[in-house]
């Protein structure tokens, strides 16, 4: 059995080895690239465009708060590295109106040149118990999350085709890996963004265009402080089992995977832990990569059992306290 198994890891890795050259990527320069950034007004995709401009690129900036926009244009154009450097700024919802969103990004690339980076950060989140979410909020998320990630790909795809080159991320999240307790509404719309990018990965390889899906953890964004206004007990306890990082630290890591065109994008060990053990089918684009997946995914499932008994427990727990709680009331 030994044997075997040594057999079956040196076959898995001549294999690797032989179609790597196929799956590895030329990096991405940014110094005079086109960056769009959609959700660019704060958080996490105000950071990226920050993290991008200070290497050289040029930055189209697309939001709904025109005056937000405007304001964080200023505070990206701190960090130039030359004189030619432009931030252009574009207010549209790039959920609602397909056509709209093709338009502004024509325009963009008629004044800046061909997208070379599309990162979609445009997003929005609800949390609470499944019965207590309105209807149309589910219908609301999957518009912003999804088909906002949607239109803006769609509306630049054919051109970076024609160019034979380009990079796409979609930025999901921890919570489009694992469902967790609160995120009913939310997490669907995350996990739908790894099927796409899955699919469109495989479509757009051999053009020699790369797709790269995010997924931070618990990041300090004025988004994640309104979220945390309205999570359920459960969900902010079982959030505490993880620390809570900073936006510019996620950005650096998502622009990192983006410019080498990694398919999975992650921050620190829980992150690491997670693309493990939810590669499933996805595309790899290194032979470590691969490698690392097939001996670590027995090992982390085990781990990960353990997380899963822990966040029931707290499930369990909070229910009982509730209970409690009511029957306490009724006899009173």
């Amino acid at each position: 059995m030994l044997l075997l198994a040594a057999a079956f890891i040196v076959a898995v890795v001549l294999l690797l080895y032989m179609v790597s050259p196929l799956i590895s990527p030329k990096p991405l320069k940014l110094p005079g690239a086109h960056v769009v950034v959609t959700g660019g007004s704060s958080g996490i995709g105000k950071c990226i465009a920050i993290e991008c401009y200070k290497q050289g690129a040029f930055i189209t900036l697309i939001a709904r708060d025109e005056n937000k926009l405007l304001q964080t244009k200023k505070e990206i154009e701190k960090y130039s590295v030359n004189d030619k450097q432009v931030v252009l700024c574009i207010s549209v919802d790039v959920s609602k109106d397909y056509e709209q969103v093709e338009n502004v990004l024509k325009q963009a690339q008629e004044k800046l040149g061909p997208v070379d980076l599309l990162v979609n950060c445009a997003g929005t989140s609800v949390t609470g118990k499944f019965e207590d979410i309105e209807v149309n909020s589910f219908e609301r998320l999957m518009a912003v999350n999804y088909l906002g990630s949607v239109y803006p790909s769609r509306a630049v795809i054919s051109t970076m085709k024609e160019r034979r080159m380009g990079r796409i991320v979609f930025v999901s999240s921890q919570a489009g890996q694992l469902g967790l307790f609160g995120y009913t509404a939310y997490s669907p719309t995350k996990f739908a963004l790894r099927g796409l990018a899955e699919a469109l990965q495989m479509e757009v390889k051999p053009y020699n265009i790369y797709v790269t899906v995010a997924y931070p953890p618990d990041t300090d964004t004025p988004g994640f402080a309104e979220e945390s206004k309205t999570k359920p007990l459960e969900t902010k306890l079982i959030s505490e089992t993880s620390s809570v990082c900073q936006a510019e630290q996620v950005a650096r890591v998502i622009v990192k995977d983006a410019i080498q065109g990694n398919f999975n994008s992650f921050v620190g060990s829980d992150g690491y832990m997670l693309s493990i053990l939810t590669s499933g089918m996805s595309p790899v684009t290194s032979i470590t990569e691969g490698l690392q997946q097939v001996v670590c995914m027995g090992i982390f499932r085990i781990i990960g059992l353990f997380y899963l008994g822990s966040f029931d427990s707290i499930v369990r727990r909070c229910m009982m306290r509730r209970e409690k709680s009511e029957n306490t009331d009724k006899t009173e």
